[in-house]
Protein backbone atom coordinates (compact mmCIF):
# COMPACT_ATOMS: atom_id res chain seq x y z
CA UNK A 1 0.00 0.00 0.00
CA UNK A 2 1.35 3.39 -1.29
CA UNK A 3 2.05 6.26 1.56
CA UNK A 4 0.82 9.42 0.45
CA UNK A 5 3.34 12.13 1.55
CA UNK A 6 2.77 15.97 1.17
CA UNK A 7 4.47 17.45 -1.54
CA UNK A 8 7.71 18.87 -0.18
CA UNK A 9 7.74 16.88 2.71
CA UNK A 10 11.39 16.18 4.22
CA UNK A 11 12.00 13.18 6.39
CA UNK A 12 13.59 14.16 9.22
CA UNK A 13 17.33 13.25 9.55
CA UNK A 14 18.51 10.99 12.39
CA UNK A 15 19.96 13.90 14.21
CA UNK A 16 16.78 16.25 14.10
CA UNK A 17 14.68 13.12 15.34
CA UNK A 18 16.56 12.25 18.09
CA UNK A 19 16.96 16.11 18.96
CA UNK A 20 13.38 16.37 19.61
CA UNK A 21 13.24 13.94 21.90
CA UNK A 22 15.66 15.04 24.05
CA UNK A 23 13.73 18.08 23.88
CA UNK A 24 10.79 16.12 24.55
CA UNK A 25 12.39 14.16 27.44
CA UNK A 26 13.84 17.53 28.91
CA UNK A 27 10.51 19.19 29.24
CA UNK A 28 8.61 16.06 30.62
CA UNK A 29 11.48 16.39 33.15
CA UNK A 30 10.41 20.15 34.21
CA UNK A 31 7.22 19.06 34.15
CA UNK A 32 7.67 16.22 36.46
CA UNK A 33 10.00 18.57 38.88
CA UNK A 34 7.35 21.07 38.79
CA UNK A 35 4.60 18.03 39.93
CA UNK A 36 6.94 16.92 42.60
CA UNK A 37 7.39 20.53 44.06
CA UNK A 38 3.74 21.00 44.18
CA UNK A 39 3.25 17.52 46.12
CA UNK A 40 5.88 18.73 48.30
CA UNK A 41 4.41 22.38 48.70
CA UNK A 42 0.97 20.68 49.15
CA UNK A 43 2.05 18.29 51.74
CA UNK A 44 3.92 20.90 54.12
CA UNK A 45 1.11 22.71 53.61
CA UNK A 46 -1.39 20.08 55.21
CA UNK A 47 1.51 19.24 58.01
CA UNK A 48 1.12 22.42 59.24
CA UNK A 49 -2.24 24.08 58.71
CA UNK A 50 -2.37 24.81 62.12
CA UNK A 51 0.46 26.92 62.81
CA UNK A 52 -0.13 28.65 59.20
CA UNK A 53 -3.65 29.62 60.11
CA UNK A 54 -2.36 30.71 63.89
CA UNK A 55 -0.34 33.28 62.26
CA UNK A 56 -2.81 34.51 59.76
CA UNK A 57 -5.20 34.86 62.62
CA UNK A 58 -2.68 36.66 64.79
CA UNK A 59 -1.85 39.09 61.59
CA UNK A 60 -5.68 39.59 61.24
CA UNK A 61 -6.24 40.18 64.86
CA UNK A 62 -3.33 42.96 64.91
CA UNK A 63 -4.43 44.69 62.07
CA UNK A 64 -8.14 44.65 63.68
CA UNK A 65 -7.17 45.58 67.36
CA UNK A 66 -4.77 48.84 65.89
CA UNK A 67 -7.89 50.13 63.29
CA UNK A 68 -10.08 49.82 66.79
CA UNK A 69 -7.56 51.54 68.89
CA UNK A 70 -7.32 54.53 66.49
CA UNK A 71 -11.24 54.28 66.08
CA UNK A 72 -12.59 53.99 69.70
CA UNK A 73 -9.53 54.78 71.91
CA UNK A 74 -6.84 57.30 69.89
CA UNK A 75 -9.52 59.33 68.24
CA UNK A 76 -12.11 60.18 70.72
CA UNK A 77 -8.41 60.88 73.13
CA UNK A 78 -7.24 63.29 71.14
CA UNK A 79 -10.65 64.97 70.78
CA UNK A 80 -10.76 65.17 74.37
CA UNK A 81 -7.32 66.37 74.47
CA UNK A 82 -7.72 69.20 72.25
CA UNK A 83 -10.71 70.46 74.15
CA UNK A 84 -9.16 70.16 77.28
CA UNK A 85 -5.97 72.49 75.89
CA UNK A 86 -8.46 75.32 74.57
CA UNK A 87 -7.91 77.65 77.76
CA UNK A 88 -4.64 77.03 78.17
CA UNK A 89 -4.15 78.35 74.54
CA UNK A 90 -6.15 81.16 75.36
CA UNK A 91 -3.90 82.09 78.13
CA UNK A 92 -1.27 81.82 76.59
CA UNK A 93 -2.23 84.07 73.66
CA UNK A 94 -3.20 86.76 75.95
CA UNK A 95 0.28 87.03 77.56
CA UNK A 96 1.97 86.96 74.33
CA UNK A 97 -0.35 90.16 73.00
CA UNK A 98 1.14 91.77 75.77
CA UNK A 99 -0.86 91.70 78.42
CA UNK A 100 0.28 93.39 82.00
CA UNK A 101 -0.43 90.28 83.53
CA UNK A 102 1.86 87.81 81.73
CA UNK A 103 3.82 85.77 83.98
CA UNK A 104 0.32 84.90 85.81
CA UNK A 105 -0.84 84.08 82.42
CA UNK A 106 2.17 82.45 81.33
CA UNK A 107 1.34 79.94 85.21
CA UNK A 108 -2.06 79.42 84.14
CA UNK A 109 -1.17 78.33 80.59
CA UNK A 110 0.98 76.03 82.15
CA UNK A 111 -0.86 74.93 85.63
CA UNK A 112 -4.08 75.27 84.32
CA UNK A 113 -7.26 77.35 85.62
CA UNK A 114 -11.46 77.79 85.47
CA UNK A 115 -11.45 74.27 86.17
CA UNK A 116 -9.56 73.59 82.88
CA UNK A 117 -6.09 71.65 82.05
CA UNK A 118 -2.85 73.60 81.72
CA UNK A 119 -0.16 72.41 78.87
CA UNK A 120 1.55 70.50 82.03
CA UNK A 121 -1.50 68.47 82.62
CA UNK A 122 -2.33 67.86 79.12
CA UNK A 123 1.59 66.55 78.71
CA UNK A 124 0.87 64.33 81.61
CA UNK A 125 -2.58 62.86 80.43
CA UNK A 126 -2.38 63.15 77.10
CA UNK A 127 1.48 62.79 76.21
CA UNK A 128 0.73 60.13 73.18
CA UNK A 129 -1.92 62.59 71.32
CA UNK A 130 -0.90 65.13 68.97
CA UNK A 131 -2.36 68.02 71.43
CA UNK A 132 0.01 66.17 74.21
CA UNK A 133 2.98 67.25 71.92
CA UNK A 134 2.08 70.24 70.96
CA UNK A 135 1.48 71.32 74.80
CA UNK A 136 5.48 70.62 74.70
CA UNK A 137 6.04 73.44 72.66
CA UNK A 138 3.79 75.98 74.65
CA UNK A 139 5.06 74.95 77.61
CA UNK A 140 8.98 75.46 76.43
CA UNK A 141 7.16 78.99 74.87
CA UNK A 142 6.19 79.59 78.31
CA UNK A 143 9.17 78.64 80.37
CA UNK A 144 11.34 80.51 78.08
CA UNK A 145 8.92 83.45 78.46
CA UNK A 146 8.92 83.23 82.16
CA UNK A 147 12.99 82.91 82.66
CA UNK A 148 12.66 79.32 83.41
CA UNK A 149 15.68 78.39 80.65
CA UNK A 150 16.16 75.10 81.47
CA UNK A 151 12.44 73.94 82.22
CA UNK A 152 12.39 75.78 78.58
CA UNK A 153 14.98 73.18 76.90
CA UNK A 154 13.43 70.09 78.68
CA UNK A 155 9.94 70.14 76.51
CA UNK A 156 10.96 72.36 73.61
CA UNK A 157 13.61 69.12 73.56
CA UNK A 158 10.61 66.74 73.71
CA UNK A 159 8.34 68.52 70.76
CA UNK A 160 8.66 66.62 67.66
CA UNK A 161 7.33 68.61 64.51
CA UNK A 162 7.58 68.59 60.51
CA UNK A 163 5.86 72.06 60.64
CA UNK A 164 7.30 75.10 58.12
CA UNK A 165 7.23 77.50 61.02
CA UNK A 166 6.84 75.81 64.60
CA UNK A 167 9.61 73.31 64.08
CA UNK A 168 12.64 75.84 63.52
CA UNK A 169 10.91 78.25 66.12
CA UNK A 170 11.50 75.56 68.45
CA UNK A 171 15.02 74.69 67.37
CA UNK A 172 15.66 78.46 67.83
CA UNK A 173 13.61 78.74 70.97
CA UNK A 174 16.08 76.39 72.51
CA UNK A 175 19.01 78.35 71.40
CA UNK A 176 17.63 81.68 72.87
CA UNK A 177 17.41 79.46 76.20
CA UNK A 178 21.15 78.14 75.70
CA UNK A 179 21.68 82.69 75.36
CA UNK A 180 20.32 82.85 78.41
CA UNK A 181 22.24 79.96 80.44
CA UNK A 182 25.76 81.82 79.23
CA UNK A 183 25.43 78.87 76.87
CA UNK A 184 26.76 80.72 73.45
CA UNK A 185 28.12 77.36 71.98
CA UNK A 186 25.06 75.38 72.19
CA UNK A 187 23.02 78.09 71.06
CA UNK A 188 24.75 78.80 67.79
CA UNK A 189 24.25 74.92 67.06
CA UNK A 190 21.03 75.42 67.60
CA UNK A 191 20.72 78.32 65.71
CA UNK A 192 22.43 76.89 62.91
CA UNK A 193 19.66 73.87 63.13
CA UNK A 194 16.49 76.45 62.84
CA UNK A 195 18.17 78.48 60.13
CA UNK A 196 18.52 75.14 58.15
CA UNK A 197 15.54 73.35 58.92
CA UNK A 198 12.36 74.17 56.52
CA UNK A 199 13.86 77.16 54.82
CA UNK A 200 11.31 79.93 54.72
CA UNK A 201 11.14 84.07 54.17
CA UNK A 202 10.77 84.48 57.59
CA UNK A 203 12.19 81.73 60.36
CA UNK A 204 15.31 81.62 58.22
CA UNK A 205 16.72 84.92 57.98
CA UNK A 206 15.79 85.28 61.96
CA UNK A 207 17.99 82.77 62.72
CA UNK A 208 20.96 83.29 60.53
CA UNK A 209 21.43 86.31 62.11
CA UNK A 210 21.12 84.83 65.57
CA UNK A 211 23.84 82.46 64.49
CA UNK A 212 25.79 85.29 62.94
CA UNK A 213 25.71 87.31 65.97
CA UNK A 214 26.67 84.56 67.99
CA UNK A 215 29.32 83.49 66.18
CA UNK A 216 30.49 86.83 66.12
CA UNK A 217 30.66 86.77 70.18
CA UNK A 218 32.77 83.81 69.94
CA UNK A 219 34.91 85.01 67.58
CA UNK A 220 33.80 82.89 64.90
CA UNK A 221 34.23 85.50 62.06
CA UNK A 222 34.40 83.57 59.26
CA UNK A 223 31.27 81.55 60.44
CA UNK A 224 29.64 84.98 60.81
CA UNK A 225 30.27 86.56 57.34
CA UNK A 226 29.22 82.99 55.77
CA UNK A 227 25.19 83.64 57.57
CA UNK A 228 25.41 87.04 56.87
CA UNK A 229 26.33 86.75 53.63
CA UNK A 230 23.55 84.20 52.83
CA UNK A 231 21.00 86.39 54.22
CA UNK A 232 21.89 89.37 51.77
CA UNK A 233 21.88 86.95 49.09
CA UNK A 234 18.95 84.27 49.41
CA UNK A 235 17.26 86.92 51.81
CA UNK A 236 17.74 90.98 50.75
CA UNK A 237 13.82 91.71 51.62
CA UNK A 238 13.89 90.43 54.91
CA UNK A 239 14.24 92.56 57.92
CA UNK A 240 17.70 91.49 59.29
CA UNK A 241 18.61 91.82 55.48
CA UNK A 242 19.16 95.38 57.22
CA UNK A 243 21.49 94.92 59.75
CA UNK A 244 23.67 92.94 57.40
CA UNK A 245 26.42 95.71 56.59
CA UNK A 246 26.70 96.48 60.20
CA UNK A 247 27.68 93.17 61.13
CA UNK A 248 29.66 92.01 58.45
CA UNK A 249 31.76 95.04 59.12
CA UNK A 250 32.13 93.30 62.99
CA UNK A 251 33.30 90.42 61.40
CA UNK A 252 35.97 92.38 59.58
CA UNK A 253 37.12 94.45 63.03
CA UNK A 254 40.54 93.65 63.88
Amino acid sequence: MATYQKRGYKPKTKEEVEEQVHEESATAEVFDSLDEGATRTEAWVEENQKPIFIGIAVIVLAVLGYLAFEKFIQEPKELEASNEMYQAQNYFNEAIEGSVEKDSLFSLALNGGEGKYGFLDIIDNYGSTKAGNLAHYYAGMAFLNTNKYQEAIDQLEDFSSDDMMLAPLAKGAIGDAFMQLEQPEDALSYYEKAAEMKANDFTTPRFLMKAAQTAIALGENDKAASFLNTIEEDYSESAEAANVPLYLGMTKAE
